[in-house]
């Protein structure tokens, strides 16, 4: 029995073939797509320069009229005049000022009388722990010396109570604390050179007005004489609590 169809005349037989080439041609068109490069193309616009010819200008000469150069300076001629020398110069002779063994010395005999002692007056200032006779405050009159030194400290304390004063600026800003006072007693028995140190300047204030109204006293004495006499106290301010 004869096939009815033509086998040369079928599709179908060679479809594997054509399939593995449309593949390739497929991968081939895929690859070219993929590898195809496309540039940005920029607009560039080409203008015409003209330069027209330069124009040179002529420069006009302008002559200036300069003022003459100055003449040149006059030579002056000095005149020269010749003097013969007809003054005789005396010479100087320096004597020399070296006393030697052959010169004989002038012998004065100076009597005591004619030498002038002036008496320095010093000035000392003893401590209060130091001092032979120590200021007698008014009142410690014709107290004995050993007790000289316990009625003058309790009359400074006595002094330092009745005019003790709390300044009021302290009590506001609630200041207190311990004020050194020191200060001197001259060779004339006033109080002077009185310094402090505290914790606040209204309160070093403070204390050396007090002491500053101590009354004149009978100088310290050291060897007989009047000495300056430096002494030294405490005043504490203190706030209590009510």
């Amino acid at each position: 029995m004869k096939p009815k169809k033509n086998p040369e005349l079928e599709i179908g037989r060679h479809s594997s073939l054509y399939f593995a080439i449309g593949l390739n041609v497929m991968l081939f068109l895929s690859w070219q797509a993929l590898e195809y490069k496309t540039y940005d193309k920029e607009l560039v616009t080409i203008d015409v320069l003209s330069i027209d010819e330069e124009l040179d200008e002529d420069i006009p000469i302008v002559n200036i009229d300069a003022p003459p150069p100055p003449p040149p300076p006059a030579v002056i001629q000095e005149a020269i005049t010749i003097v013969e020398d007809v003054e005789e110069v005396e010479e100087t002779i320096i004597e020399s000022t070296e006393a030697n063994q052959s010169d004989a010395l002038e012998e004065r005999i100076v009597a005591v009388s004619d030498v002038d002692v002036e008496e320095v007056e010093e000035d000392v200032e003893v401590p209060f722990a130091a001092i032979e006779n120590v200021p007698v405050f008014p009142g410690c009159e014709g107290q004995p010396k050993k007790k000289m030194k316990d009625c003058f400290q309790k009359k400074i304390q006595e002094h330092i109570v009745k005019n003790f004063k709390y300044p009021d600026v302290a009590l506001d800003m609630s200041i207190q604390g311990r004020v050194s006072v020191i200060f001197v007693i001259d060779s004339k028995g006033h109080t002077t050179n009185v310094r402090s140190r505290g914790p606040d300047k209204v309160l070093e204030t403070e204390a050396e007005r007090i002491i500053g109204l101590l009354p004149k006293m009978t100088p310290g004495n050291q060897r007989g004489k009047p000495v300056k006499v430096s002494y030294a106290v405490p005043i504490f301010f203190k706030l209590y609590e009510r």
